[in-house]
């Protein structure tokens, strides 16, 4: 019991000896919640739900510059030197403008289910990590008004022994982490502007049942003409209530070449498949090649990764939504 008093009180310290930086809205002080804070070399980390994030030169010796955006506001730039406690972000009026405003449908409606694809194969499963974003395209079903009430999510969690992995109930690997979804309109057969600016998270741990079934249907998401397309990105772990922990995007290996910076990757397993008969699912490194969005497929993807050389494409997920029969 000392001992973990003892670990307890140096656990705390630290965190309260590291710098601490609030983001929020300019005029308004409203925090600016998951806002992304981006070194400018490929890698970055993400504020929590009170618009905080922690960055010292202890964690992060190399990096001078900040780079902090959000949906909606101007991206701002700030030096490490002297860090703030405070930084706000403008709003940006051209982006509100550009949201996209659907009358609500009236008339009878059916719930109707888009099934997602899910497996029990860890091997043919994306790790997630920081610096990727998955976008699925949905194009507008049966041509009528839709409305998402719920995104299907298949997850696949890991054995706490690896050994035993196919053993019924076996224990699983315990994790807490926290993800957001976007919404994005389809521009030129990729992710554009955002559908909706609300800040959806949503946490899943090793309890979650193997399709996480998320529930917008408070964020009045209508799938435009054109389709959209839905991503899911992690956000980081979290501790047990669900408030997301600071997290360093990669580790530090010592190599004989030098220290190698390697991503962290993020349970729960989101498995791919090759049961999508059209190419739907894109990525994007959120840190990196300015943000774009590219079709996951060999040619676009630099280093190949073992799912795109078994020809697995696409991210299973699955929809479920209010399909008016009178537009």
């Amino acid at each position: 019991m000392k001992r973990f008093l003892v670990l307890a009180v140096i656990v705390l310290f630290t965190v309260q000896s590291q710098s601490q930086t609030f983001i929020k809205e300019k005029g308004t002080d409203l925090p600016v919640s998951f806002a992304t804070i981006s070194f400018g070399n490929g890698n970055g980390i993400f504020a929590d739900d009170e618009g905080k994030f922690i960055f010292t030169k202890k964690l992060y010796s190399d990096i001078d510059s900040l780079f902090i955006s959000s949906i909606g506001y101007k991206e701002l730039r700030v030096a490490t030197e002297n860090l703030p406690s405070t930084l706000f972000l403008e709003p940006s009026q051209e982006e509100l403008d550009e949201v996209i405003v659907n009358s609500k449908p009236k008339g009878k409606f059916k719930i109707e289910e888009l099934e997602p694809n899910l497996h029990e194969d860890y091997f043919k499963c994306w790790l997630p990590s920081i610096e990727s974003e998955i976008a699925v395209f949905f194009p507008r079903h049966k041509n009528k008004q839709n409305k998402v009430e719920k995104v299907l999510l298949p997850i696949k969690v890991e054995a706490a022994d690896w050994d035993k992995r196919k053993r019924k109930n076996v224990v699983k690997r315990p994790f807490s982490t926290l993800f957001k979804v976007n919404f994005y309109e389809n521009i030129d057969g990729l992710p554009g502007d955002a559908l909706t600016y609300d800040k959806i998270v949503f946490r899943v741990t090793e309890k979650s049942e193997p399709v996480f079934k998320l529930d917008v249907s408070e964020n009045d998401i209508y799938i435009p003409k054109n389709g959209m397309f839905v991503s899911i990105q992690v956000l980081g772990y979290t501790d047990k209530l669900g408030k997301l922990l600071p997290n360093k995007k990669y580790r530090e290996i010592k190599t004989k070449k030098g220290i190698v910076k390697v991503s962290t990757t993020f349970r729960p397993l989101l498995p791919f498949t090759d049961k999508v008969k059209s190419q739907k699912t894109y990525v994007k490194r959120v840190f990196l090649n300015g943000n774009k969005w590219v079709s996951f497929e060999k040619q676009n993807i630099q280093t190949l990764s073992k799912l795109l050389k078994e020809g697995l494409n696409n991210y299973g997920m699955g929809l479920e939504l209010k399909v008016y029969q009178e537009d």
